[in-house]
């Protein structure tokens, strides 16, 4: 059982990135300063009635993906891979 499972591990091809080691720090600062850029516009946009709800969730959803992305970029910019 166990050299069958290394014989598949040695078979398999390895594994190459989305995005390249190289380009990581890019696009976390990228992906961060946009989601402080549509933070920013969250705070300031109108929160009143309907459709002020409405704005302010098409803001805060690209802004709280683009954060998270930013920041998981970032600490594997950093070496500390998750």
């Amino acid at each position: 059982m166990a050299s069958q499972i290394a014989k598949h591990w040695s078979l398999a091809p390895a594994y190459v990135p989305a995005v390249s080691i190289q380009m990581q720090p890019f696009v976390a600062t990228l992906l961060l300063l946009v989601g402080l850029l549509l933070t920013a516009l969250f705070s300031i946009t109108d929160k009143k009635g309907i459709f002020g709800l409405g704005k302010q969730i098409v803001i805060a959803i690209p802004a709280s993906v683009s954060l998270g992305f930013g920041f998981v970029y970032l600490l594997c910019a950093v070496g500390v891979y998750i």
